[in-house]
């Protein structure tokens, strides 16, 4: 790189400049920003998979019997369950970056940090229906649920950060209630594994219920902004 710059031309000292002024930029969280197509992309694509492996594991019952669904209950309740996360996930991204105009490479980071901990649902899911709600396999699925909105409130004030308190996403998010209540869930559910993990299943699936609920937050924000464009 350093000498296709000077083959145009650029001296030493401007090519000296110019990375300074770079890593300076960088240390102060000014590092250039990007277009938010290829993250989309990205994200979308590792989503995909993530659910084309849950019902991967997902296997049909050898005999023509429907007793044989019973046995598969643990198994099926858990990829429903974990689908409706992934979901929830996709949907938030979508509405989220629809509102969101250039990321830098933290937020690529955010990003990626986001998906680790969604491509680990697959696993916890599978482990959660094969030993049959244990104990140790409801803690480890609370434990990635909680990671993954951890991981999504470190995007999100990520976002709002590099576009700005008044941007269109800081007026969307509001408060976060929901987001601020989802961790508190979810500890309780990690903790009622303990005693009963039918307990803890039922503080996922409640968590899960209410980012179910329609949250027309940006959607209000896109169709105010048309009104005042139709005006």
């Amino acid at each position: 790189m350093i000498y296709n710059l000077q083959r145009r031309g650029i001296s030493k000292k401007g090519i000296s400049s110019f990375f300074h002024i770079m890593i300076k930029r960088y240390l102060k969280g000014e590092n250039l920003m990007f277009g938010k197509n290829r993250i989309e992309a990205f994200s979308d694509g590792v989503i995909a998979i993530i659910i084309t492996i849950m019902v991967l594991e997902l296997k049909a019952p050898h005999r023509a019997d429907i007793s044989e669904l019973s046995s598969l209950f643990p198994k099926f309740f858990s990829y429903i369950l974990s689908f409706l996360y992934v979901g929830i996930y996709w949907n938030n991204h979508h509405h989220t970056f629809s509102v969101v105009n250039k990321i830098n490479g933290k937020i690529l980071w955010a990003n990626t940090h986001l998906l680790f901990w969604l491509s680990l649902i697959p696993f916890t899911t599978s482990w959660m229906g094969e030993t049959n709600f244990s104990e140790i396999s409801a803690m480890m699925y609370g434990g990635v649920l909680l990671a993954c909105s951890i991981a999504y409130y470190i995007l999100i004030h990520l976002l709002i950060k590099s576009q700005g308190k008044n941007s269109k996403l800081k007026k969307a998010i509001g408060n976060d209630i929901k987001g601020k209540i989802s961790p508190i869930l979810y500890l309780t559910g990690i903790i009622s594994a303990f005693f009963l993990p039918v307990i803890s299943l039922f503080f996922y699936a409640l968590t899960a219920v209410l980012w179910i609920i329609p949250d027309n937050r940006i959607e209000k924000l896109h169709i105010e902004e048309e009104n005042k464009t139709n005006n």
